[in-house]
């Protein structure tokens, strides 16, 4: 499937996290902005770093107005492990039969591993950044703020 690309409007989706509650993005969207990442695996070397990144700066997030949640292929059990470990404040969304990722349109690194996307998606549902690199944690963290800071000060449109 292609990619989802700026100004796509996401599919609506509904995944349980690890606590086991389902997250719908309709209780979500319209009223915060929407960062969501896709992630190859809890406790990679990499995806540890950039789910603890998004965590550090998660605040940061809230104060900008504002979500955060974080997907991948693995298990709700395997989730709620890695979000407690790393005192991670956010939802991770089970996409077990990958699903959501399909439907994103996220592509495969190296044309094997699940990859690593993070979007920024506005109240009305629309792409408004993306940002793929498998091994540039960090810069996820950095480019999503930097545009959930500019979007979330703009006029809502009429």
């Amino acid at each position: 499937m292609k990619p989802l690309g700026v100004g796509d409007q996401i599919p609506e989706f509904s995944l349980p996290d690890q606590e086991g509650n389902e997250v719908n993005s309709r209780d979500i969207l319209g009223q915060k902005a929407l960062v969501l990442f896709f992630y190859p695996a809890d406790n990679s070397p990499v995806c540890t770093k950039e789910a603890c990144s998004f965590r550090d700066a998660y605040q940061d997030f809230l104060d900008a107005g504002a979500t955060v949640i974080g997907v991948s292929s693995d298990s709700v059990t395997s989730h709620k492990k890695f979000a407690s470990n790393h005192r991670l404040p956010f939802p991770l969304l089970s996409d077990s039969d990958q699903a959501l990722r399909k439907a994103f349109g996220v592509p495969k690194s190296l044309g094997l591993l699940p990859g690593r996307t993070t979007y920024v998606i506005d109240k009305q549902g629309k792409v408004r950044h993306f940002f793929s690199s498998q091994f540039s944690a960090q810069r996820h963290v950095d480019e999503a703020l930097g545009v959930v800071r500019k979007i979330t000060t703009e006029p809502e449109p009429l």
